[in-house]
């Protein structure tokens, strides 16, 4: 399913958050319905946005980690580079480089109190 949330448009595959939550993330539903997440959000597999000026169309990797700081971190130890971070309403967010070039950004879910 595909629903455009007017930020982005999210790409939903129906039953996944079910499937997390029976297998890795037992309390994900409650979590993201007492933070007012979109209906369907669990379901969640992918992302479209808009691009900035002069960025020709790419795929870009995120990576939901517990700790964003802690990533970074050891991705640096491991030889990365962190480019920048960023922190919002709902996430913290660092974009790293690998050792051979590839950038993604790791994220780290922070809904607001």
């Amino acid at each position: 399913m595909v629903e455009d949330l007017g930020f982005a448009t999210m790409i939903r595959r129906p039953g996944y958050g079910d499937h997390l939550e029976a297998t890795v993330d037992p309390t994900i539903h409650e979590r993201q319905a007492g933070v007012g997440a979109p209906p369907g959000f669990a379901d969640a597999i992918a992302w479209v946005a808009a691009l900035e000026p002069r960025l020709a169309p790419h795929w870009h990797v995120s990576l939901s980690v517990a700790d964003r700081d802690a990533a970074a971190e050891r991705a640096e130890r491991l030889g990365g580079e962190v480019l920048s971070t960023e922190d919002t309403q709902w996430t913290r967010t660092a974009l790293v480089r690998d050792p051979q070039g590839a950038v993604f950004t790791a994220s780290q879910f922070t809904p607001p109190d």
